[in-house]
């Protein structure tokens, strides 16, 4: 169910997101003690095949997703490995063309050399999609938003197309959106899965993956494998991500808010060629996403006037964002991912996705409105000074 309509036109809201994600799993009389907070417990006879503080975590993530089953694993990349165990030597996966650079590093240079059959594809175009879809295709990988364009996916369209075709699995990578923003299950995905050192999380103090499924035959064969290939978190960093998904709903209404100010700030610049921003009505497929999502988060790219230098000359000169690879936390970051993030992404690759030198991505994060904008505009104006040596 969902409540009224979001700000900016997007559709509603979870209802009872902030009740789930502080009561959901959490239950007192589940420990001896009665305590209201789930302690750290250090497992049951074996603290890899289960974890009382882990069974919180995943309880309270499924409920979020609007998942029957959730699982967690060392890092999103250890659920992405284990996703792609689900196949065999042979198989296909068709991945989004625009993703998370180590997405596309293990799918490219890992996840190739044991056999299993690898295309990047824009799968924001449905035919292209279509198009790929062979009798050797299990698995498709989506994200959307997408890393680092912010490309949105029409999810039920390619549940559509993907599911004509049989058993292939639809994953969606809902680590830009986190579970308040939007829910992959719900538009016809067959996994839902996060990097949770991101929003989930939200404090930058985690590495973790979260993988939410209903099916029953995937959740047992995807709880056969954490078990068996035991990529699995600590319970130290399920008890801080439990704790961190308590307070999602109003992280992830400031980021919203935040986001917004700052795509509008940027948009308005003499300084900077194009924002990408799904807030925005200048994104391509703004009205897709307020169709399929219940707001955006503080994941803004855009492209700055000039050359690297100008670029590099920006972010040496921001003082409140932090130059860093991650995102999603409650402080603000910026990066530029052709030379950080998707450094690992082949150049002619790069250049077809619009990866260039001036793509600075942010990742704006819960301080004061006012501040952040401030921030911006003197690192734009310094880079764009006459006394710099920009050729």
């Amino acid at each position: 169910m969902q409540k009224d309509a979001s700000p900016h036109g997007f559709r509603p809201g979870f209802q009872h997101f902030a009740t789930q994600a502080i009561h959901e799993g959490q239950e007192p009389e589940q420990w001896s003690s009665r305590a209201v907070v789930p302690p750290i417990s250090l497992g049951f006879e074996y603290s890899r095949s289960g974890n009382p503080t882990r069974n919180c975590l995943e309880k309270a993530v499924a409920a979020l997703d609007g998942a029957k089953y959730s699982m967690a694993f060392a890092s999103g990349l250890a659920a992405t490995v284990t996703i792609s165990h689900l196949l065999k030597a042979g198989d296909q996966i068709i991945c989004m063309d625009d993703v998370y650079g180590g997405t596309n590093r293990y799918f490219r240079e890992v996840a190739s050399k044991i056999g299993l059959k690898i295309s990047f594809v824009d799968c924001s175009k449905s035919k292209l999609l279509e198009a790929a879809i062979t009798p050797a295709t299990k698995l498709v990988w989506i994200e959307t938003p997408t890393n680092p364009k912010l490309k949105i996916i029409d999810i039920e369209a390619c549940a559509q197309a993907v599911h004509k075709h049989g058993d292939i699995i639809l994953v969606v990578d809902n680590t830009f959106m986190s579970a308040y923003f939007q829910r992959p299950l719900a538009l016809g995905a067959d996994i839902c899965m996060h990097s949770a050192t991101k929003y989930m999380n939200g404090h930058s103090d985690v590495v973790m993956g979260l993988v939410s499924v209903n099916s029953e035959s995937l959740h047992n064969k995807l709880r056969f494998l954490q078990n068996s290939l035991g990529a699995v978190p600590s319970p130290l960093d399920c008890f801080l991500c439990n704790r961190g998904l308590k307070t999602l709903q109003v992280r992830m209404e400031k980021h919203f808010k935040n986001g917004m100010a700052v795509a509008q700030f940027l948009e308005s610049n003499p300084w900077v060629e194009k924002v990408i921003y799904p807030g925005l009505p200048s994104h391509p497929q703004h009205e897709l996403a307020k169709r399929q999502c219940t707001g955006c988060t503080g994941m803004i790219s855009f492209y700055i006037k000039g050359t690297l230098q100008h670029a590099e000359t920006f972010l040496k000169n921001l003082k409140l964002f932090t130059l860093a690879e991650s995102l999603g936390g409650f402080e603000s970051l910026a990066e530029l991912p052709a030379i950080m993030t998707h450094a690992s992404v082949p150049k002619n690759e790069r250049d077809i996705l619009g990866i260039s030198d001036t793509l600075i991505r942010l990742s704006v994060g819960l301080e004061d409105e006012k501040d952040l904008l401030e921030d911006l505009d003197q690192a734009l104006k310094a880079a764009h000074s006459p006394s710099g040596s920009h050729n």
